[in-house]
């Protein structure tokens, strides 16, 4: 179950890269880069994740101290939590802006093309929800598949698909990356001038509410069969 989602991710992230290439190759057109690096963007979180977890690990099984192996599993999170929006960021690439007039691409192969980068973002991100739900699982409710299913695990998700909605309308409408934390009162002054002096709530209300409702379904839709197959097999 988990290897089918995993490989299902890797595979949509792989396929997307591949269709971007073969549209330069194929119809001798210009290589859409920034295609090529969102799909870098949006596979980089879980990379952190992966590697700075694996460093927290390595730091407890070497007999460290429990605050250095604490310390390196917060700053990875929360470095985590900050290009997560990245991974989500790809369902913006649904759109036909890359066309260019007399390319020469046919329109099956850019609709393929956008519908495969929308759903590596989607699928991405919900791998990398997944991971960190999972992770808070086993430290909150012990090693058992059925905490999973717990309230306050359901909380987080939705707490998470949230915060990668707001990135997601920052990146896209602000042009926000997540480096500029690093000066937050501009980003402050921005996120005010857009909100509150250009009047713009509404839409960034309307944004996180739909995205975050859609995430959710594909969670529940992806992840819920494995969860329930978890509990299943542990009984």
């Amino acid at each position: 179950m988990l290897d089918s989602l995993i490989l299902g991710v890797l595979g949509m992230d792989v396929f997307a890269v591949v269709l971007v290439v073969a549209r330069s190759r194929a119809f001798r057109t210009r290589l859409y880069r920034p295609m090529l690096l969102n799909v870098v963007l949006c596979a980089a979180p879980l990379v952190v994740l992966v590697l700075g977890w694996g460093a927290a690990l390595v730091v407890r099984v070497a007999g460290g101290p429990d605050w250095a192996m604490w310390a390196v599993a917060g700053v990875t999170t929360l470095v985590w939590l900050l290009l997560l929006p990245n991974a989500g960021y790809l369902v913006t690439e649904l759109n036909l802006s890359h066309r260019r007039e007399g390319d020469g691409v046919p329109m099956w192969f850019d609709i393929a093309l956008v519908i495969s980068l929308a759903m590596a973002g989607v699928l991405t991100t919900v791998l990398n929800v997944f991971t960190l739900h999972a992770g808070y699982a086993i430290l909150r409710h012990g090693d058992h598949a059925a905490g999973l299913q717990t309230a306050d695990g359901r909380v987080v998700v939705g707490v998470l698909l949230l915060l990668v909605s707001l990135g997601m309308y920052l990146g896209r409408y602000l042009r926000l990356n997540s480096w500029d934390v690093t000066h937050p009162r501009a980003l402050v002054r921005r996120l005010y001038g857009h909100v509150v002096t250009e009047r713009h709530a509404g839409a960034l209300v309307g944004f996180c509410v739909t995205h975050t409702v859609f995430f959710a379904l594909m969670y529940l839709v992806v992840v819920g069969p494995v969860v329930a197959g978890l509990v299943a097999v542990e009984r």
